[in-house]
């Protein structure tokens, strides 16, 4: 009966976490929007194979002609949105690293000329684990605002005074 309750609760312990994190930095000299965002890569991989059919595929060494860059842009491009003052903004990819398990995308949005608002949608991953959440931290001034997104709220605002 001990044995029991001792495997059942490793098991809870043992849990994958589904989690990525974004920071969404505005920076009112450039007049953009700077985006990091950090995600598991056996998670990101995963989608990534499951969207594109290809159960064998390693993102970190595509082959074929692709490149990494090519597969987070074409994927992360439909799974992040970003709005600020209501309008919908351009965000370009620049690249990405990995780091340990994670790999982190950067991105930015140019012609941001102000933000007293912005709305969020990310659906990262949210395709595969119920339990996905996708933190959003957004930096206006000095004054940071978090946001969870996950498959239940994939969408949501900020305001700044």
């Amino acid at each position: 009966m001990l044995f029991s309750f001792l495997i059942a609760g490793f098991s809870t312990f043992l849990h994958p976490l589904h989690v990525s994190v974004t920071e969404i930095k505005f920076d009112a000299k450039d007049k953009e929007l700077e985006i990091t965002t950090r995600i598991f890569l056996d998670d990101l991989e995963e989608a990534i194979r499951r969207e594109r059919k290809q159960p064998n595929l390693d993102i970190t060494q595509p082959g074929a002609g692709l490149t990494t860059d090519q597969l987070l842009v074409e994927y992360l491009t439909k799974k992040l949105e970003i709005k600020a003052d209501d309008k919908a903004v351009k965000i370009t990819f620049l690249g990405h690293e990995i780091e340990g398990d994670a790999v982190i995308v950067y991105a930015y949005a140019p012609g941001v000329k102000k933000i007293k608002g912005i709305e969020v949608t990310h659906t990262t991953i949210t395709e595969l684990y119920e339990d996905q959440s996708n933190l959003i931290h957004v930096t206006r001034e000095g004054e940071t605002k978090s946001m969870r997104l996950m498959r239940s709220l994939p969408t949501d605002k900020l305001q700044f005074d």
